[in-house]
């Protein structure tokens, strides 16, 4: 039996979400990141939903999203409105999920050619 590598496009896509890691193709992921199509920005200073801040806002921005997706870790957890409107007035779309939902839509826009941004939250080491 021949097995070949089915690499879903000429992106960065995620491969494996778990409590504490994400991989991106082939590069294990153990602090929170941004994640564009082209690009991804590593050691993301954030450790929760609650810390995010308007600072947060424009580092997410820098990559020119249409719309963002914020993993929070293994649940959802909301953000302040103030960090959510700081999108809002922008015109920019951001959904809030699980780390693994938010990976799985973000493997979908990507794939359609969208100009989405993935914020990935994950715990302190």
């Amino acid at each position: 039996m021949d097995l070949s590598l089915d690499h879903p496009g000429d992106y960065l896509f995620v491969r494996r979400v778990t409590e504490r890691a994400i991989t991106v193709i082939d590069r294990e992921l153990t602090a929170s990141f941004l994640l564009s199509p082209d690009r991804a920005v590593e050691q993301w200073p954030v450790t929760s939903a609650q810390a995010l801040n308007d600072h947060h806002v424009e580092s997410v921005l820098e990559l020119k999203p249409e719309v963002v997706l914020l993993g929070t870790g293994t649940r959802q957890q909301f953000p302040s409105a103030a960090f959510m409107a700081g999108f809002l007035r922008k015109g920019i779309g951001i959904e809030v999920m699980d780390n693994a939902a938010a990976a799985r839509t973000y493997d979908l826009l990507a794939g359609e050619g969208r100009r989405v941004v993935a914020a990935f939250i994950l715990p302190a080491s």
